[in-house]
């Protein structure tokens, strides 16, 4: 069996090539409405598909509306969509990502845009090539449905953020595993999803995606920072609008500190 990570690259960088939403980078306009400060107009940063992230979940680290010299990892969080946006705000990011073409993206917009970044490839459900408190924020948004085991993330999170640093997540909540796209209301699937213990779920994975997904618990997700040492300060509720989501919310945004 090859290495689920590498196969869910190669999936995604398929994904990238037939215009992916998640990799469509943000225009030399979007650019520079984010460097005027303006949240109100400036694009969207989204960590699950459609709610924005509340301004004030940046605090302690906004300062006049700007992140000047705030230390931010963006984890699995490649595509040129997010990353520019704190750029522009002052912020010194760092992008990790296991895709190759989400990667060229971000390489693109900086490039384009003139500004720095640190852009890293990494396996995330490997140690994450950083020292401790390297940190000041860690923007994650919905992706550890691409992995297996959330508990090493989290703990990996908490290593590498300073004390008071913001881990800001996005999670599916695990509902989109119960059903099929286009049959929302049937149930087709009993959780956990697993296609790692299931020969022929993953063989139906490859076929239809050409990716390995997994579900995760609320125990998993937010259980999981808990226990790696973090104190939830605050959450909300999101949904794509689609499939499952056109009925219930599937999707979880969590604040969390390291004391």
């Amino acid at each position: 069996m090859d290495k689920y990570t590498d196969i869910n690259a190669i999936a995604i960088d398929k994904w990238v090539d037939a215009g992916w939403e998640w990799s469509v980078p943000i225009s030399h306009e979007d650019f520079v409405m984010a460097k005027s400060g303006k949240w109100k107009d400036m694009p969207r940063i989204l960590l699950t598909p459609r709610k924005s992230v509340p301004m004030e979940w940046y605090a302690p680290f906004l300062r006049n509306t700007r992140l000047d010299n705030v230390k931010l990892l963006g984890l699995a969080c490649g595509g040129g969509q997010q990353m520019p946006v704190f750029a522009a705000l002052g912020a010194e990011c760092t992008v990790l990502d296991y895709s190759d073409k989400q990667l060229e993206h971000e390489r693109m917009v900086s490039g384009r845009e003139g500004y720095p970044i640190s852009i890293i490839k990494a396996d995330m459900t490997k140690r994450l090539p950083f020292e401790d408190d390297s940190f000041d924020l860690i923007f994650h948004p919905v992706s550890n449905c691409f992995i297996e085991d959330v508990f090493h993330v989290w703990n990996e999170c908490f290593r590498v953020l300073h004390k008071g640093g913001v881990l800001l997540a996005g999670m599916d909540n695990g509902l989109n595993f119960l059903v099929e796209d286009d049959n929302p209301l049937l149930i087709v699937n009993k959780l956990p999803y697993n296609p790692l213990r299931d020969e022929k779920l993953y063989r139906k994975c490859l076929q239809t995606s050409g990716s390995i997904q997994f579900s995760h618990t609320i125990e998993e997700q937010i259980g999981g920072q808990l226990k790696a040492g973090f104190i939830l300060a605050d959450l909300y509720e999101d949904s794509d609008e689609d499939g499952i989501g056109k009925y219930v919310p599937n999707f979880i945004a969590t604040r969390a500190v390291k004391p």
